[in-house]
């Protein structure tokens, strides 16, 4: 570890106890919710946290979990609901009424977005058919196929047998008192509220069977890091349309629903076979976030400096997610400790010029993070960067950039905004949208639904929203 981090993140540890402080201000951006104190435990005894440095920690953490819950509940919305009959059935005339009322209400709504036409007609298609869906239960489901797992819960592709609409069901498994799953589907229903061409599609939540599930609307085309495997590179045109569609997601649920996303990457950017492109998995419910406190997931390698330090952060960490993610989805493999110049050059498939390597700003031979969608053709045989080592990179080491020699200047100079180590240097979503690069991708016309119907195997673009007859 470098000693310059630990004099940095020292606070509350004690050398002898523990010398990799790194971690102790990794707990602080994130608590012990993901479980690393427990993994702490499992170290040398000269490796371990001392009990009492995490008191302060959960502390700060509870405080932040009792402001998410205190402006979720103060935005709760008045979501598309069907009132059900005696028998807890909504009757067909019921659905249909209230489908009517809210039509003129979403009209209103998707005029206060900055929507053409297309995106206008889409949207008010989707919570159209949303509003005849009713009540969700456990019975009314039918799996298709598993679409995706993880620490967090696994995702399924089912098909709700009343309306005959295809959907995204997320099953998380979690034993917790009643009174806290019931304040979790209470937090998620802001979720209702979120409608934009940026955001995956929201049908609603319930609680069945030990199993919090959350039903949302089914991206076909999966998210952009299944989508490289099949690509092993993503063009740069393709990034561009990429970048508008996250950064206007990231400022719909910053200037609207005053949220940041806090887990930007490559598998939470959802694409379909329409051309869309869409952020899902923002964190809505602070008591979801706490309930997964012993799910450690490992992808936190796409947290910015100033989270990974426990200092105080903004929608400016989530920039920093994007561009890492920019980078990944461009080289086709997980950008830090970056490539060097024998795996630059089996990767884009002709030598790179002298300085190319230094353009990645690789400082040492240190090995890659474990875990990453690589690409069959990269040459790296060094080992596996252990997590500790990864989180002493990213404060420590300078950031990632792309190689001149194969990108324009415009999306070199957009990433490397994105990566300025200091917050307060960073580039803003405003300055990013106004960036030469986004203005140039914004006229362009690219394919975006044909490049990926091509990729992914696809033979022409479907609805995803409706089953096959």
């Amino acid at each position: 570890m470098r000693h310059g981090f630990r004099r940095a993140l020292s606070t509350g540890c004690q050398k002898r106890h523990f010398p990799d402080e790194c971690l102790m201000r990794f707990l602080s951006a994130g608590g012990d919710r993901f479980g690393l104190y427990r993994l702490s435990r499992s170290l040398p005894p000269r490796a371990r946290l001392r009990p009492g440095c995490l008191e302060e920690i959960k502390a700060q953490d509870t405080i932040l979990s009792r402001e998410r819950r205190k402006r979720c509940k103060m935005r709760r919305p008045g979501p598309l609901t069907i009132t059900p009959t005696g028998d807890g059935q909504p009757a067909s005339t019921t659905i249909v009424a209230a489908a009517e009322a809210n039509l003129e209400a979403l009209q209103k709504k998707l005029g206060e977005l900055d929507l053409d036409e297309q995106q206008r007609k889409r949207l008010e298609a989707f919570l159209t058919q949303k509003a005849k869906v009713g009540e969700l239960k456990d019975d009314d489901f039918h799996r298709i196929c598993e679409l995706g797992a993880g620490n967090g819960g696994v995702v399924n592709k089912v098909r709700h047998k009343p309306s005959g609409l295809v959907m995204a069901r997320k099953l998380i498994h979690l034993e917790i008192k009643p009174a806290i799953r019931n304040q979790i589907i209470r937090e998620l229903q802001v979720l209702h509220e979120c409608n934009s061409p940026y955001i995956v599609g929201f049908y609603g939540a319930f609680y069945s069977d030990g199993e919090i599930s959350i039903c949302m609307e089914h991206m076909d085309g999966g998210s952009l890091d299944q989508v490289l495997k099949e690509a092993r590179r993503i063009p740069e045109e393709i990034l561009g349309k990429v970048s508008i569609a996250v950064l206007r997601g990231l400022a719909y649920l910053r200037e609207k629903h005053q949220i940041m996303h806090r887990d930007v990457k490559p598998s939470n950017m959802l694409v379909n076979s329409r051309g869309e492109i869409k952020l899902c998995d923002f964190g809505v419910s602070g008591q979801l976030i706490d309930s997964m406190a012993n799910s450690f997931v490992g992808t936190r390698s796409y947290m910015s400096p100033e989270r990974l330090q426990g200092t105080h952060y903004s929608v400016q960490s989530d920039v920093w997610s994007m561009g890492l993610s920019l980078v990944e989805l461009s080289i086709g493999r997980y950008p830090i400790p970056p490539p060097d110049a024998k795996e630059l050059e089996a990767i884009f498939g002709r030598p790179m010029p002298d300085g190319a390597e230094g353009e990645m700003h690789s400082t040492s031979p240190r090995p890659r993070v474990p875990g990453r969608p690589v690409s069959g053709h990269c040459m790296d045989s060094r080992p596996a960067m252990a997590i500790f080592e990864l989180l002493d990179y990213i404060v420590n080491e300078p950031p990632p950039k792309l190689p001149h020699a194969v990108f324009t200047h415009d999306f070199h100079e957009f990433v490397t905004k994105c990566l300025i180590k200091n917050p307060a240097e960073r580039a803003d979503l405003k300055m990013l949208m106004n960036h030469t690069f986004i203005k140039r991708s914004e006229v362009e016309e690219v394919d975006f639904a044909g490049w990926l119907c091509k990729t992914m195997g696809f033979n022409q673009p479907s609805t995803p929203t409706r089953a096959a007859v």
